[in-house]
């Protein structure tokens, strides 16, 4: 088996405000969309596909779920705390203050216009 690409597909109350917040403020970019469909992509990342809650397309018992329990986490070569300072500075609100964990994990996270949390990792050697 050969994976071609990586995809994570949220069911969002409104697709268009986690649009406008992964493209200017992860560099996302809009591959396709449509009414209540965004497929957005990233060229060092995985593809999110973002759908609205109750969209038919949809399994029925699927419909009405949100994301939630769900944590987009981004692993950084360098530089965390700089995109730390970076989203502050552009008013994102930081949900999780930037930490380091005891087995060499540093991390911050954020939460987009929908609920869904967004961490941003940096191992230490």
């Amino acid at each position: 088996m050969q994976f071609t690409a990586s995809t994570v597909s949220l069911t969002v109350d409104d697709v268009a405000a986690s649009q406008k917040f992964l493209t200017t403020r992860l560099g996302y970019t809009v591959q396709q969309a449509a009414d209540g469909f965004a497929s957005l992509t990233r060229p060092d990342a995985f593809d999110i596909v973002l759908l609205a809650r109750g969209t038919e397309v949809l399994p029925p018992e699927q419909r009405d779920r949100r994301a939630a329990g769900l944590i987009l986490a981004f692993t950084l070569a360098d530089g965390l705390d700089e995109q730390e300072k970076l989203l502050r500075e552009a008013g994102v609100e930081i949900t999780m203050p930037l930490r380091e964990e005891p087995w060499g994990e540093r991390l911050f996270q954020v939460t987009d216009p929908n609920g869904v949390i967004v961490q941003f990792v940096q191992w230490t050697a």
